[in-house]
C-alpha cells in the first residue's frame, strides 16, 4: 500500500475545514480557549480502518499540539465497539475539527470495508478487483487509497497515467488497430487497454 502524499492530504483537509468552519465556529466560541479535553474514537460497527492521515490532519491543522494515539493500524480489520484512537488536546479546536476528521475516516473506512468484503468473495479466484475514476471530485486520492486499504487495486489515477481506449476513441482514430498504434507510438511506456 502506498503512503498518501501528505501535501495532498493537507490540501484536501484544508478545503474541507474551510468549507465547514467558514468565518468561524460560532458554537465553539462558547468554549474556553484554554480548556483541554480527552476523547476516545470508537468504531461502532465492523470495518477496515482507513483515513488516519486525513483524520490526523483535520485535528493538527487547528491544534498542532494535539496528541492522537492510534490503537489500531491503518488497513486493519476492526471489530464492532473497538476503541481505535485516543485524543488529548485543545477542546475548542477538537470540536471544530471532529466532523471533518470523522467525515474522512467514515467515508474512507466505508470504502475500505466494502472493498474488503468483495475481496473476501474473490479469495479463491484469479480475479483482480480494481477501482475506477468515478470518484467524488477532489477526493480521488482519498478514495483510491481506501480501495488499497481494503485489499483492492488501483486501475489508473487519471487520464494521464494509462490508456483506456473506448468506443469514442476508436471511432475517432478510425479503428482499434489505429488507436492502439497511436497510443503505443506516443507513450510506449504506458499500459494500453481496450474496453470491450
Amino acid at each position: 500500500m502506498f503512503n498518501p502524499d501528505l501535501t495532498k492530504v493537507n490540501s484536501s483537509v484544508n478545503n474541507a475545514l474551510e468549507e465547514d468552519i467558514g468565518l468561524g465556529d460560532v458554537t465553539g466560541e462558547l468554549i474556553d480557549p484554554l480548556k483541554f479535553q480527552a476523547a476516545e474514537l470508537i468504531c461502532r460497527e465492523e470495518s477496515v480502518l482507513c483515513g488516519s492521515s486525513w483524520f490526523d490532519a483535520a485535528f493538527k491543522i487547528l491544534d498542532p499540539n494535539i496528541e492522537i494515539i492510534w490503537n489500531q493500524k491503518e488497513g486493519s480489520f476492526i471489530k464492532k465497539d473497538t476503541v481505535i484512537a485516543n485524543l488529548n488536546g485543545n477542546a475548542k479546536c477538537m470540536v471544530a475539527s471532529e466532523r471533518t476528521g470523522l467525515n474522512f475516516l467514515q467515508m474512507m473506512s466505508g470504502i475500505a470495508y466494502k472493498t474488503y468484503s468483495y475481496q473476501q468473495e474473490l479469495l479463491d479466484s484469479e480475479t483482480v478487483l480494481l477501482d475506477t475514476r468515478k470518484t467524488i471530485p477532489g477526493l480521488r486520492v482519498a478514495q483510491k487509497y481506501a480501495v488499497l486499504c481494503g485489499g483492492g487495486g488501483n486501475h489508473r489515477l487519471g487520464l494521464f497515467d494509462a490508456y483506456l481506449l473506448k468506443e469514442n476513441h476508436i471511432t475517432a482514430a478510425g479503428s482499434i488497430k489505429a488507436a492502439v498504434q497511436r497510443a503505443r507510438s506516443a507513450h510506449p511506456e504506458m499500459a494500453v487497454e481496450v474496453e470491450v
